[in-house]
């Protein structure tokens, strides 16, 4: 069980958020040149910690 993915992202939801905000989907160069940067800017830990304090009682 150590290796169950509990959330990831995948090309479909770049592209919606690509669409919204820039009102068309990203080419495949596009989408490998932010692919890092996605990464790099998503606070898994503090993302884990909120989530184990509001649903896990003490």
């Amino acid at each position: 069980m150590k290796d169950k993915i509990i959330y990831s992202l995948n090309e479909n939801d770049v592209q919606t958020v690509a669409e919204q905000e820039i009102g068309r989907r990203l080419s495949l160069e596009e989408i490998n040149a932010i692919e890092d940067d996605v990464a790099e800017n998503i606070n898994w830990y503090e993302a884990i910690a909120n989530a184990i304090l509001e649903n896990i009682s003490k």
